[in-house]
């Protein structure tokens, strides 16, 4: 009993088979705490689903256990679901967050789009605090990644000393001069032994260590020179180092800024305000100010870097921004790699309508140096195992491939592999006295968010929405004598994305005779077998004429 009651349990319950949508849980006895509570993003087959959440019924089933939430970083696959999270908990008044300065101006501007008001966010220094959430202790530390005040830290449990560190490369020299905190994190995993090492396991099948991003800047302004007019920069909004270099090159062309959709504009006046982005008080300007300048005095610092629809790139790329075109001659430099699982095609998308518009256009395939991960290769990886030295290993924050390329990368730095745990969502591991062994593990789904509805879009919607998209929806209005059963009248049939009305009318009508004659032949029917067999028989029909099988949406009518 004395066991069952100490054990730690480490819960990855999102975060370990995609690179997004990370959400860790550290338990013991009656106490819990979250790391990361982030969103992922729909695969091609979810139609129409704007995010993924992770799955919080564990969470609300034991909400009493729950002491807070840490935050590691500001990016949106670490932080966008904790909104979502607060909306379900009972009293989220009594939860306490933990965030760097950063990661709190990003989070109370969510906190404003959602409207939550009454959660106490305390605020951390990276460098310099220490802080506890219930029986555990963190000790933050700075490392090097792709937006500001990104952490790992070393947490004090009940079974010892592990380091959670979602995201990292060991760069000395960043853009935002916020280096990896070599020094404190071997301080830290020096004091006492690292029961375990949770790290990002993304680059773990590339040699070498990720590049330094300084260099980004001078080929930003190579590619810009070259502009005829207009130039559009995109980069992931959180990006603000990105951006920063994007602004630099502006100012010495002579070059006004303008920040295109909400994303962009709002992360990079949140770190403008603290300072973690630097720009003359002239130089920023509204969209309105911008219209009235000549094109080549422009850098249009925009939102979709990643071809999300509905983003300001892809809206532009589709002419279907209300404020804002794009022409012939204009450049646009993409400086983000389709990373996010199922962004590649989207991306492309975008690409090929703006370089089929005659714009200018600089992206990954291209090769121009206008890009670096934000995620260690292999040397950094490996860095972090000399200076932790851990008992155990879980791969955290990659896919399947980038897990085993991780294990096998301990076996060659560490020499055993049997010390590496590949998790995945909701798989516990259970530490007791230095030993580890799997718990039970906790079903998880797939939670969609569609507009407003959170988990009202499953497999049998998604289904019926690839239908739609694929082969179209056929509306058949059918009229049912009462006395005789019979169907008196040709039936009405609609075609929306199935076939074309006008050229295909003949079809249609011969369908609909078809279907009379075959419901006829069924004896007296009534509204519910003339739905059923309506949709039988066109399923049928339509396959076995077309090849195509459009959903079919039986009106039946009894006069």
């Amino acid at each position: 009993m004395e066991e069952q009651n100490n054990k730690l349990k480490f819960i990855a319950l999102s975060g370990t088979v995609s690179v997004t949508e990370n959400l860790y849980i550290y338990e013991h006895g009656d106490e819990m705490v979250i790391l990361d509570c982030g969103v992922g993003f729909p695969d091609i087959e979810m139609y129409g689903v704007d995010l993924v959440i992770p799955d919080f019924t564990y969470i609300l089933k034991n909400q009493h256990k729950l002491k807070g939430i840490v935050i590691s970083q500001g990016h949106e696959d670490h932080i966008g679901a904790v909104p979502f999270l607060l909306n379900e908990l009972k009293n989220p008044g009594k939860i306490e967050i933990w965030v760097a300065p950063l990661v709190n101006e990003f989070l109370q501007d969510k906190f404003e789009e959602f409207e939550i008001k009454g959660v106490k966010v305390n605020i951390f220094n990276p460098d310099t605090d220490i802080f506890s959430v219930g029986k555990f202790t963190f000790n933050p530390f700075r490392v090097t990644h792709s937006v500001p005040d990104s952490c790992g830290f070393a947490i004090d449990t009940p079974q010892g000393r592990v380091f959670h560190v979602p995201e990292h490369k060991m760069d000395q020299n960043p853009v935002d001069n916020m280096p990896f905190d070599r020094s404190k994190a071997e301080r830290l995993a020096s004091e006492k032994e690292v029961l375990f090492l949770a790290s990002d396991c993304i680059g773990a099948n590339k040699d070498g260590f990720t590049e330094n991003e300084r260099p980004i800047e001078q080929n930003i302004e190579k590619v810009a020179r070259n502009a005829k007019k207009a130039i559009y920069f995109t980069a992931i909004s959180s990006n603000i180092g990105r951006f920063q270099q994007a602004i630099n090159v502006a100012e010495r062309l002579g070059k006004k800024v303008c920040f295109v959709g909400r994303s962009v504009q709002r992360k990079c006046e949140l770190a403008n305000k603290l300072g973690y982005l630097k720009y003359k008080r002239d130089t920023v300007v509204n969209l309105r100010e911008a219209q009235k300048k000549n094109l080549q005095d422009i850098m249009y610092l925009i939102a979709g870097c990643y071809g999300q629809v509905g983003s300001s790139l892809f809206r532009i790329a589709t002419g279907d921004h209300n404020r804002l075109t794009i022409d012939e001659g204009d450049m646009v430099i993409f400086s983000a790699d389709p990373a996010p699982p199922y962004t590649k095609e989207s991306e492309d998308f975008v690409i090929d309508n703006l370089i089929d518009m005659g714009v200018d256009v600089h992206y990954y395939d291209l090769d121009e140096g206008l890009y670096v991960s934000g995620h260690g290769k292999k040397g950094d990886i490996t860095e972090l195992f000399k200076i932790t030295k851990p008992k155990y290993f879980l791969p955290i924050g990659g896919t399947v491939r980038f897990m085993h390329a991780y294990k096998k990368l301990v076996s060659e730095c560490c020499g055993n592999e049997d010390q590496v745990f590949m998790l995945k969502p909701g798989d516990v591991l259970e530490f007791f006295d230095g030993k580890v062994n799997r718990g039970k593990s906790i079903p998880v789904k797939e939670v969609l968010v569609d507009g407003h509805g959170i988990g009202d879009v499953g497999k049998i919607v998604l289904s019926d929405r690839k239908t739609l998209s694929e082969h179209g929806v056929v509306i058949v209005i059918v009229k049912i004598d009462v006395k005789s059963g019979k169907i008196r009248k040709d039936p009405e049939i609609v075609s929306r994305g199935f076939v074309f009305e006008r050229e295909e009318k003949q079809f249609l009508m011969t369908s609909a005779k078809s279907l009379k004659n075959y419901l006829n032949k069924k004896g007296k029917v009534d509204r519910r077998s003339a739905k059923f067999l309506t949709v039988d028989f066109l399923n049928e029909h339509f396959f076995k004429e077309t090849a195509r099988r459009p959903m079919v949406i039986p009106v039946i009518f009894q006069e």
